[in-house]
Formats: structure tokens, C-alpha cells, sequence
């Protein structure tokens, strides 16, 4: 039987800490690799968020939405 790594984090901070470590572990322990990699996620993240917000205004434009007022 498998045996839980570690304890499931309660606090913001302890999961915060557990992300890191996992960041730091995907990348076989270098930490440098790690910051990189996020970098480079992030830097994604935000060109997907970007290009998402270019289609809601669009489609905001074309009258595709509703504006609700209740």
C-alpha cells in the first residue's frame, strides 16, 4: 500500500510552499530550472488570458452578449 507523501497543506502559506517544492521537484531539484519553467508558464498564461479577452470584446462588440439588467 502506498504510503501519503506528505500531510495535505491547511494554511495558504504551507500550500504555497508545497507548490514550490513540487515546482522544484518536476525539475529534478535545480530551483533555477524551476523559476524558469514558471516563468515561462506564466508567460503563457498571460498571452492566453490576453487573447481571451481580445474574443469577449469582440463578441461583447458583435452584440453576442447581454448585458443583464436586474
Amino acid at each position: 500500500m502506498a504510503k501519503n507523501p506528505a500531510p495535505i497543506p491547511q494554511s495558504d502559506a504551507e500550500q504555497l510552499d508545497a507548490a514550490a517544492d513540487q515546482a522544484i521537484a518536476a525539475c529534478g531539484g535545480d530551483a533555477r530550472a524551476a523559476v524558469k519553467a514558471l516563468i515561462v508558464a506564466n508567460e503563457f498564461l498571460e498571452s492566453e488570458v490576453s487573447e481571451l479577452m481580445k474574443a469577449v470584446s469582440q463578441a461583447y462588440a458583435r452584440g453576442r452578449f447581454q448585458t443583464y439588467t436586474g
